[in-house]
C-alpha cells in the first residue's frame, strides 16, 4: 500500500488491534505441504507413544521383559532348528551314502524255498520262504500297484518319506481308541514300511540275535527312538531311490502269508498266476493281506480275505483308481483260490518228503530247491474224500477218533498220504509215519509168508483147537480166537480168511519165530518185533507206512520195497538233479510161488472172510483186517493189481474204539478210497494162483488135551488118521 505522498504506508499492529488486544497471540505458521505433514505424523505418533510408555514404569518394565523373552525364544528356536536341520542332513547323507543299489534289496529272505511237484510236474505244495522272482512297479499289474498305494499310503507320490499329516492322523486315532499316541496306528508311509522291511540296513548277525525270529522282532520294535531312525532312513531312501524303486523293493519283500515273500510268490501261491496278470479283485485281495498276512490269508479263511478285499476296493474307488462299475463287478466276482491252493493237498506227504533229502537242501536250505515227487493229486483227493465222508456219516459227532491212509504203487512209490482228520495242514503230527501202533491180525500175512516159503501150502490143513504155551518169564499162555470158538481142522487159506489166531500161532511156532521176524523185517517192518509167540498176533508196534510198504512187497511177487516219495531234487533254474530215485524195489524175501499163494489167500479173505466190506465190484482185491486187544487199533491193509493201500483208525491216547474192527470202518474207508482210485483204470487181475476149486479139508474135532505137535508131517498124519476114523464133524 502507498501513502498520500506516494510512499509506502507502514502497518502498525497497534492500530489494527486497539487497546493492545491479542498482542500476545502467536503469528500463524506457514501451511505445510501434504508431504511434510505425512512425514511429521510418525514422529508425532512416536512422541505420543514414548510419552505413553514412559508415563508408567511398571508397564514399561513388564513389556520390556516380554520383548526380551520373545527375542530369546526366537533366537533359541531358530538356531536350534538350524542345528537340527544340519544334524538331520548329516544323518540322512550318511545313510544315503551307505545304501546299496536297489536291485540288491529285492530278495530279503534269510532262507531259500522248496517247491514240490507231483508225478505230473504240477506244483502241489511249497515249504520254506517262497520267493516268486523279482518284480518291479513297471512289470506288475497296474491294478496291483494302485491297490497297494491306495491301501497303505495314498500320499506316497507326494511326500518326502515321512508324512506329518499321516502321523498326526494316526496319533488322533490312537488316542480316540483309548491307546497311547504311538500304540496301534503308526502313520508310517510306504517308504517307512520299506525301511522297516530292510531292518534299517542292519543285517542278521547270529552272534547278536539268538534266532531269526528274535531279529525280526527287533526290526518291528516301535519305540520313539526306533521311529526316529526309521524316519531318517526313509528320507535317505527317498534321496537315493525313485518312488517306483522304493515300491518295487516293498513289493518284493512284503510277507503275504503261507510262506509267500513278495507279491509274485503270493500271486502264484494263491491264484496260480504271475503278479503281472492279477485282476482288480485279485489285486485287492493281495493288498488286503498287508494288514495281517496270516489272519487274512485266503488259504486260512477265504471269506474273511474276500471281505477285506472289499474294503480295499472301496479305497481304490474313493481315490479314483477304479470306477464305480469296476468296483461293483470286482465285489460281485471276488477273487477265488486256484485249484491247487484251494485243495492244499498233500501237506502230510510234503512234510514227509522234506525229510527224504539232506537238511541243507530241504528244511535248512538257503537255495531255491525244486523236488519232483511221486505224489498223485487225484489219488490224494480220493483218500481225503473217503476219510471225510466216513467220519461225517458213520462216526458219532464229537468223536476224537483219528485215521490215516497211505496209498502206493507196488514198487514203493507213495501216491497219497493222509496223516489225520485235519487235512489242510503243514507241520502237523503225521499218524501215517510217526504213530507206532500194534497192527493186530494185519501182521499175520508175514507169518503165512514165512510158512509158505518153508514148505506149507495154501490148501494144507491145520488144526484150530485150544493150545497152551509156556512162555519163559510169563508162564502159561493160551491164545483165543476173536469169536472165542475153536473150529477144528481148517485149511491154511481158511485160517487166514477168517483170521483165526490159534493157527497163526501154530504156523509161527512151526516156521520159527526168528524166521518170522526176519521175513517181516526184510519186507520193511523196521520196528522192534516181539520175541515170543504173540508176535504172530501183531503185538509189535509199527507204522502205517511200514505196513503198507511191506504189503507192496507181497504184491510185487515177494521182493522188498522201500517207500519213497522223492524222485529228484534240483536247484531252481537248473535241470541237473542233485539227487534222485527211480524206484524202491529191494532184494527178494520170499519166492514168487509163495507170494502168489499168499495173494490168493488174502483175496479169499476179502471175497468171503473178514475183509468183505473192502470189495470193489469188477476189481480183484486182496487184503487183511487187523484189530488189536480192546480194539485200540483197527486196520485194513490191501491191494488191487495197481495200488496198495493201508488204513489205520484209533485214538491218539490209545483209548478203545467203540464198535469198530478192522473189517468195519477201516475197510469201508479203504473201499471208498480205492473205488475212486480205480475209476477210469482198466481192471487187472491179481498176480495169484487160480485153483480149479477152493481148498477144503475133512474137519476133525479138537483133541482132548488141546495139544498139538510142532512137526508139520506129524500134524498132517494126525489129521488124516482122524478123517479115516470118522472124527470129523
Amino acid at each position: 500500500m502507498t501513502g498520500p505522498n506516494g510512499g509506502k504506508r507502514k502497518l502498525v499492529a497497534e492500530r489494527r488491534y486497539p487497546n493492545g488486544a491479542k498482542a500476545a497471540k502467536k503469528p500463524k505458521r506457514k501451511a505445510k505441504s501434504p508431504l511434510t505433514r505425512k512425514k511429521a505424523a510418525p514422529r508425532k505418533a512416536k512422541r505420543a507413544s514414548t510419552r505413553k510408555r514412559s508415563s508408567n514404569p511398571i508397564v514399561r518394565l513388564v513389556s520390556g521383559v516380554f520383548r526380551w523373552i520373545g527375542r530369546l525364544i526366537w533366537l533359541t528356536f531358530s538356531r536350534g532348528a538350524l542345528a537340527f536341520a544340519v544334524v538331520l542332513g548329516i544323518a540322512v547323507f550318511y545313510i544315503y551314502s551307505t545304501l546299496p543299489p536297489y536291485s540288491e534289496l529285492l530278495d530279503g529272505r534269510a532262507r531259500g524255498s522248496v517247491t514240490l511237484l507231483d508225478r505230473n510236474s504240477s506244483v502241489f505244495a511249497w515249504r520254506g520262504e517262497q520267493f516268486g522272482g523279482q518284480i518291479t512297479a513297471d512289470t506288475v499289474s497296474p491294478h496291483l500297484k494302485n491297490a497297494i498305494v491306495a491301501t497303505e499310503d495314498k500320499r506316497f507320490y507326494r511326500h518326502f518319506g515321512v508324512s506329518p499329516r499321516g502321523v498326526a492322523s494316526a496319533v488322533r486315532i490312537n488316542l480316540s481308541e483309548g491307546r497311547g499316541p504311538l500304540s496301534g496306528h503308526g502313520g508310517s508311509t510306504l517308504t517307512q514300511q520299506t525301511a522297516k522291511l530292510l531292518c534299517l540296513g542292519v543285517p542278521y548277525d547270529p552272534a547278536k540275535w539268538k534266532s531269526q525270529t528274535e531279529y525280526e522282532a527287533d526290526c518291528r520294535e516301535g519305540s520313539i527312538a526306533r521311529k526316529a531312525k526309521e524316519a531318517i532312513y526313509a528320507m535317505a531312501m527317498e534321496a537315493r531311490y525313485s518312488k517306483d524303486e522304493i515300491l518295487s523293493i516293498y513289493m518284493n519283500r512284503a510277507y503275504l502269508g503261507s510262506g509267500a515273500n513278495g507279491f509274485e510268490a503270493a500271486a502264484q501261491r494263491y491264484f496260480g498266476k504271475s503278479a503281472a496278470e492279477v485282476t482288480i479283485a485279485e489285486s485287492a485281495m493281495l493288498a488286503g493281506l498287508l494288514t495281517a498276512p496270516t489272519r487274512y490269508a485266503p488259504t486260512n479263511n477265504l471269506q474273511r480275505s474276500q471281505e477285506r478285499a472289499g474294503i480295499v476296493l472301496l479305497l481304490m474307488n474313493q481315490q479314483g483308481y477304479i470306477t464305480d462299475e469296476e468296483r461293483a463287478y470286482a465285489k460281485s466276482h471276488p477273487a477265488e483260490l486256484s485249484e491247487t491252493a484251494e485243495k492244499r493237498a498233500g501237506g502230510y506227504f510234503a512234510d514227509w518228503v522234506m525229510g527224504a533229502g539232506p537238511d541243507f537242501l530241504t528244511r535248512d536250505t538257503t537255495e531255491d530247491v525244486v523236488i519232483e515227487t511221486t505224489f498223485d493229486q487225484r489219488i490224494q483227493s480220493a483218500a481225503e474224500e473217503a476219510l471225510t465222508w466216513i467220519f461225517e456219516n458213520k462216526v458219532r459227532e464229537g468223536s476224537e477218533a483219528q485215521a490215516a491212509i497211505v496209498v502206493m504203487s507196488a514198487d514203493g512209490a507213495v501216491r497219497a498220504m493222509v496223516g489225520g482228520r485235519k487235512l489242510k495242514v503243514s507241520g502237523a503230527f503225521n499218524r501215517a509215519t510217526q504213530a507206532k501202533r500194534q497192527p493186530g491180525s494185519s501182521f499175520k500175512p508175514f507169518v503165512y509168508a514165512t510158512a509158505l516159503d518153508m514148505g506149507w501150502s495154501y490148501d494144507d490143513p491145520i488144526m484150530d483147537e485150544p493150545i497152551t504155551l509156556n512162555i519163559p518169564g510169563s508162564g502159561p499162555w493160551s491164545p483165543q480166537n476173536y469169536d472165542r470158538k475153536f473150529h477144528g481142522l481148517v485149511t491154511v487159506t481158511d485160517a487166514l480168511k477168517h483170521s483165526y489166531n490159534i493157527p497163526a500161532v501154530e504156523l509161527a511156532m512151526d516156521a520159527g519165530l526168528e524166521n518170522v521176524r526176519t521175513v517181516a523185517s526184510m519186507f520193511g517192518i523196521e520196528s522192534d518185533l516181539a520175541q515170543g509167540p504173540a508176535l504172530a498176533l501183531g503185538v509189535s508196534e509199527t507204522t502205517l507206512l511200514e505196513m503198507t510198504g511191506a504189503y507192496a512187497g507181497i504184491l510185487n511177487g515177494g521182493s522188498s520195497v522201500t517207500p519213497y516219495g522223492l524222485r529228484s531234487l534240483r536247484l531252481k533254474g537248473d535241470n541237473t538233479p542233485l539227487m534222485g530215485q527211480e524206484g524202491g524195489l529191494g532184494e527178494r524175501v520170499i519166492t514168487p510161488d509163495s507170494a502168489q499163494q499168499l495173494i490168493y489167500m488174502m483175496y479169499n479173505a476179502v471175497q468171503g472172510g473178514t475183509g468183505g466190506r473192502a470189495q470193489i465190484p469188477g476189481v480183484e482185491v486182496a487184503g487183511k483186517t487187523g484189530t488189536t486187544q480192546a480194539a485200540r487199533d483197527a486196520w485194513f491193509m490191501g491191494f488191487t493189481a495197481d495200488y496198495v493201500a493201508g488204513v489205520w483208525m484209533g485214538y491218539d491216547d490209545n483209548s478203545p474204539l467203540s464198535g469198530v474192527t478192522g473189517g468195519g470202518l477201516p475197510a469201508e474207508i479203504w473201499q471208498r478210497t480205492m473205488a475212486q482210485v480205480q475209476e477210469g483204470i482198466e481192471p487187472k487181475p491179481l498176480p495169484m494162483i487160480r485153483p480149479s476149486s477152493p481148498p477144503t479139508v475133512q474137519r476133525v474135532q479138537p483133541s482132548g488135551n488141546g495139544q498139538r505137535g510142532n512137526d508139520k508131517a506129524d500134524n498132517v498124519l494126525l489129521d488124516l488118521l482122524g478123517a479115516i476114523f470118522g472124527n470129523g464133524n
